[in-house]
């Protein structure tokens, strides 16, 4: 609780607790504003009509109380229901598991990148790319780069903060995954899965995933962050031993010549490739694409994305989408010097990501328009933590509609299941055939999705190595949006109401009807008891549903 130490200031607390849970009792309920008012009756009340604490502070003491079982904690007669609405009410940032799932970063110790891109950031004591004023760059720094630690303190924030933390996606960043050694890249997913288990035991990797399936901290998502150009069928199976289920991947941009000028290795059709085989072995692809690059153009950026996002040879799942920004050490600096490359504007920075939103396509999610460089960091750019935000005000102003997964998704909102209904959208990519099935609310908004590949022929006899026969379909994603909550409670937001179950048999049906024999799955550590329920099975690096010729589809 900081500096908030007197006895006045803890009974004002403890006397806002009651109130509020009473409140709870009786109206099931309360908004931002009776909330407010509560809080700030009591806290200056507890010291001479100054208010000396908050929403925050009240959490704190609720959950010290709690972890301590203290009289007044049985005082309160908590039951788990009254307890669940008590943390909800009481959150802090709601959003920050409103897509369904607690997200922790971590970030990989410093080390260096096959690339030398000349907008990139090089601070010695970060991992290349990284800056040491990025939040979760500091998070990482304060615990030694430690992947044990940067779990643990992470979960201890989001748990005193009210966020649900039985289901956590796992996201390492720290430039690219497979330039590091293969023992760390191994010691380092141990740790983080010997983090979420709460467990002093240094185990073999495949014993504590199998902790984990049952633990209270579950890993239902795995990111790692690389370069297309090391994405081989060798590198993406050893992903899949780790746990992923999910890679981030720089693209920046598919201009053969900009990537070029840019210190870029890959080409377009590395990107291609990776995008392909990413899809054929099951993985969530989220890449990052940059405007403003040297060589750039706003109409050439719009012309660049548009392909990107719809093109077969490429058609990313996610996308962060974000302007490159003149950082101190940069070889972008001199070019910057000597007038080759200049800074968007403001109005044509907006302007270009409002014409690149509306080409983004119903299946696709723009994650983010910002890295996280601290504004003193950056010499000339864009400095305003709030683009999303303009690009998002600039498009409701001309009326121009966004179809993009985050601008839908229902995130804190209450579902209806009665009025929700079962969408189809089908897409090509060079690879696949992809059906994407999503539950919709009557005004568009998306309760839930699954990404469903239906692998081509041709793409199996183009790469070696694949683990997965042209007649296997694939369902690389599962995701009912909503609050987080905890296994085995239920809500009125979508999650732990049969909504995934029903995406899955539809999908099924789906694979069964186009003459595939089975249907696998990209499940992560933690959600492998969950498909085993909807009769899947282990197999390798996934789990196996036989459907062909079955009477229930």
């Amino acid at each position: 609780m900081g500096v908030i130490v007197k006895q006045g200031t803890i009974t004002g607390m403890e006397d806002a607790v009651r109130e509020i849970l009473d409140a709870l009792r009786g109206e099931g309920s309360l908004d931002a504003a009776q909330l407010d008012r509560i809080v700030r009756r009591h806290s200056k009340k507890a010291h001479d009509g100054r208010r000396i604490f908050a929403k925050k502070h009240i959490l704190s003491y609720y959950i010290n109380e709690m972890e301590s079982h203290s009289v007044t904690w049985e005082s309160w007669n908590v039951d788990g229901d009254l307890h669940a609405k008590m943390l909800s009410t009481l959150q802090m940032k709601p959003r920050r598991t409103a897509s369904g799932v607690a997200t922790i970063t971590v970030i990989t110790k410093p080390w260096p990148c096959a690339n030398d891109c000349i907008y990139c950031p090089n601070d010695p004591a970060m991992p290349k790319s990284y800056l040491r004023d990025e939040p979760a760059c500091q998070r990482a720094e304060r615990n030694d780069f430690d992947p044990y630690r940067q779990v643990a303190s992470r979960l201890h924030t989001l748990e005193r903060m009210g966020h649900a933390t039985d289901k956590v996606e796992l996201i390492v960043l720290g430039g690219t995954w497979m330039d590091y050694p293969k023992d760390y890249r191994y010691w380092f997913v141990g740790e983080l899965f010997r983090a979420l288990n709460d467990s002093d035991e240094q185990l073999p990797l495949p014993q504590l995933q199998e902790a984990n399936e049952k633990a209270s901290h579950r890993v239902v998502g795995l990111v790692v962050e690389t370069r297309p150009d090391t994405v081989t069928s060798d590198s993406l199976r050893e992903m899949r031993e780790l746990g992923c289920t999910k890679i981030q991947m720089g693209v920046q941009s598919i201009d053969a010549a900009l990537l070029a000028a840019n210190g870029r290795r890959e080409t377009p059709e590395d990107i291609a490739s990776a995008l392909d085989l990413a899809r054929l072995f099951g993985f969530k692809t989220h890449t990052h694409f940059m405007i403003n690059l040297l060589g750039a153009t706003p109409d050439a950026d719009v012309r660049d994305y548009g392909a990107f996002a719809n093109d077969p040879a490429y058609s990313p799942d996610e996308v962060k989408l974000y302007p490159c920004a003149l950082v101190a050490g940069t070889q972008l600096v001199r070019e910057y010097e000597n007038g080759s490359w200049r800074p968007y504007t403001e109005e044509e920075l907006v302007a270009t990501l409002c014409r690149c939103m509306e080409l983004t396509p119903s299946h696709m999610r723009v994650s983010r328009m910002i890295r996280d460089i601290s504004a003193k960091d950056i010499l000339v750019g864009n400095k305003k933590t709030n683009l999303r935000q303009l690009v998002d005000e600039r498009l409701r102003e001309l009326s121009k509609p966004v179809k993009e997964i985050r601008s839908r998704e229902i995130a804190t909102q209450d579902v209806e299941l009665e009025a929700l209904t079962l969408e189809e959208e089908w897409y090509d990519t060079n690879a696949t055939k992809e059906a994407f099935l999503q539950w919709v609310t009557p005004e568009g908004r998306i309760a839930g999705f699954l990404r469903l590949s239906l692998p081509k022929g041709e793409a199996h006899a183009k790469y070696d190595g694949l683990p997965t026969s042209p007649e296997e379909a694939m369902i690389r994603e599962v995701h009912v949006y909503g609050v987080a909550v905890r296994v085995g409670e239920r809500n009125a937001h979508a999650q732990h109401r049969g909504l995934g179950k029903r995406l899955v048999e539809r999908a099924c049906a789906i694979a069964a009807e186009r003459g595939y024999g089975c249907v696998n799955v990209i499940s992560a550590v933690g959600t492998r008891n969950y498909y085993r329920a909807l009769g899947f099975e282990d197999c390798g690096l996934y789990q196996r549903r036989v459907v062909a010729h079955t009477e229930n589809f």
